[in-house]
């Protein structure tokens, strides 16, 4: 099993993360941000994906530690689920719709972090939660997680919608990205390693 766990105690927040990549979709999220639980949930569900978050932070001044650091944690986890990387598809690509937003996310599991981020948020806040903070987690899991990640929003006009669509396209694009392709022998690359 492709599984890794993570702890992570700052003075800011601490943190408990169980990823399983061959998973069933299983997830029991706990942390102090609503909106952060949903879109980890629907990593966990739409990705097939068991992920076990239990974090606590200093949301009392704003949700930027708590967000920041599970996405740290996520991507250290990703890292350290799929080892050195044998015989996976290594490239995803997933469109999700959602009513009337189309988001694109295309993966590259190549151990070069960089994250090319093209969306834009009608509002600051869904909720509680700074929509600003979708960078910032995305930034942060793609450099801990060593991916290329590119988030093309195409279209859409409801935040909420926007945001969602985000993150199940790059559930789906990572699903596909770290699925085990039998025709791939080794490492799919041609340096013979990533």
């Amino acid at each position: 099993m492709r599984q890794h766990t993570i702890e992570r105690n700052t003075k800011e927040t601490q943190i408990s993360l169980a990823l399983n990549i061959d998973g069933e979709g299983q997830a029991d999220i706990q942390t102090p941000v609503p909106f952060l639980n949903h879109m980890l949930d629907a990593i966990a569900r739409h990705g097939h994906f068991d992920l076990t978050v239990n974090a606590a932070g200093d949301v009392e001044i704003d949700d930027h530690h708590t967000t920041e650091d599970v996405g740290i944690c996520l991507g250290q986890a990703i890292q350290g689920a799929l080892g050195d990387k044998r015989g996976i598809k290594r490239y995803g690509n997933a469109f999700v719709p959602m009513d009337e937003t189309l988001a694109q996310v295309v993966i590259d599991l190549s151990n070069r972090p960089h994250l090319e981020f093209r969306a834009e948020f009608p509002s600051q806040k869904v909720g509680t939660f700074d929509t600003e903070l979708v960078h910032e987690f995305f930034w942060k899991l793609a450099l801990e997680a060593r991916m290329n990640l590119h988030v093309i929003v195409h279209y859409g006009s409801n935040t909420h919608h926007i945001i969602e669509a985000i993150f199940k396209a790059f559930t789906k694009a990572l699903d596909e990205a770290t699925q085990i392709d039998p025709r791939v022998k080794g490492v799919p690359s041609t340096k013979g390693m990533l």
